[in-house]
């Protein structure tokens, strides 16, 4: 096969490489690299060597069928404004890798169907009562915001990425649903965006709404979704210690600030408390999240992996077929590894089993 002039572009993207920084690592001009990237002249063959080398992808990268690239515009992402310019398109590259590792994934295993209602004619408060009462959750906290995802047929990946402004994104390929979550976050955070990524699917699923309205309509949803109105009103004893606020939290799995949050916006705390506590939260925790949670990971993938294995087909043998380095694929996947030891088990409707044809169904 020729040279893919756009998996070039995809890969320096990946390096978060502008076109002159690429140029200069190669002693070329950035014209140049610009009429490789267009397709007007074609890379000789030490050139490709060069990219692979300094962009750690393999040659064969290079020479596969075009990648699907989401359109920013239509993008949820978790946190736009603080985001450069490499690393949203970074963010996009790797969303582009991750597709091609779902369609190889979803030619072996019949994973669930997409079960993610469109209730952009709700305010954020009502569709998360709604959606919480269309998938049977009633007002239980939920133990796991990735499993839920994925038993709902949202394909879920983890982002590798080495910043905190690359939160998470999400989008609509065709009818099926894609979130994708940096793992550099806390675990409550991480857990926060999973949900505020499942509010923009099912508020903004024609794209119009965007920009910070659409991110403030995410934050209400994934509030109430993972804190409901009536079981906070339920537990909230009134007591505004940091200690009790702290064993509150945790029964929502969510940070401390984002109690405090919720509890301002219900309207259980005053405006000036509300102020105290994020300025203590602030000054005794910083960055850090007290009694933090562990992380959550994927199932699907655990499971997808654990068959693979089974017929001696690791993430390394991923990578070959697709022409990816390994690293992106264990980047995509959460980080789980040959001989990780036995999954969890799995929410209910996403136990693998035999098929006709040697496949495996969800």
């Amino acid at each position: 096969m020729q040279f893919n002039a756009m998996r070039l572009s995809v890969a320096r993207k990946r390096a978060r490489l502008s076109k002159k920084g690429f140029a200069d690592r190669l002693g070329v001009t950035p014209h140049t690299v610009t009429r490789w990237e267009n397709g007007d002249t074609q890379p000789l063959p030490e050139n490709v060597r060069q990219f692979s080398l300094l962009l750690n992808f393999p040659e064969a990268f290079f020479f596969q069928e075009d990648l699907e690239i989401a359109d920013a515009s239509m993008v949820s992402f978790r946190s736009q404004k603080s985001m450069t310019a490499s690393e949203r398109d970074a963010a996009l590259a790797a969303g582009a890798i991750g597709f091609s590792v779902s369609d190889w994934v979803e030619k072996r295993f019949n994973l669930p169907d997409p079960n993610v209602p469109d209730l952009n004619l709700y305010d954020p408060e009502m569709a998360a009562v709604i959606l919480r009462q269309d998938w049977g959750l009633g007002e239980e906290p939920i133990s796991n915001m990735v499993h839920l995802l994925e038993s709902r047929g949202v394909r879920v990946f983890s982002l590798a990425e080495d910043t905190r402004r690359v939160n998470a994104f999400s989008l609509w390929r065709g009818e099926r649903p894609y979130v994708f979550l940096n793992t550099m976050k806390t675990a409550e955070n991480s857990r926060f965006d999973a949900a505020h990524e499942l509010g923009h699917l099912v508020l903004h699923q024609d794209g119009k709404n965007t920009g910070r309205s659409a991110e403030d309509e995410a934050n209400l949803f994934a509030a109430a979704f993972l804190m409901p109105k009536a079981d906070v009103l339920a537990q909230f004893s009134g007591s505004k210690t940091l200690t009790r606020l702290i064993a509150l939290k945790k029964r929502w799995r969510v940070s401390l600030m984002a109690l405090i949050v919720r509890l301002g916006k219900l309207g259980l705390i005053t405006e000036w408390v509300y102020r105290d506590l994020c300025i203590q939260v602030r000054m005794r925790y910083k960055d850090t999240e007290p009694e933090g949670i562990e992380r959550e990971r994927s199932v699907v993938w655990q499971k997808v992996m654990k068959s693979l294995w089974a017929e001696r087909v690791t993430q390394l043998d991923i990578a070959r077929d697709l022409g990816l380095p390994e690293a992106e694929v264990s980047g995509l996947i959460f980080g789980i590894l040959q001989g990780a030891g036995d999954s969890p088990e799995p929410t209910k409707g996403t136990r693998p089993r035999l098929v006709s044809g040697g496949g495996q169904s969800w």
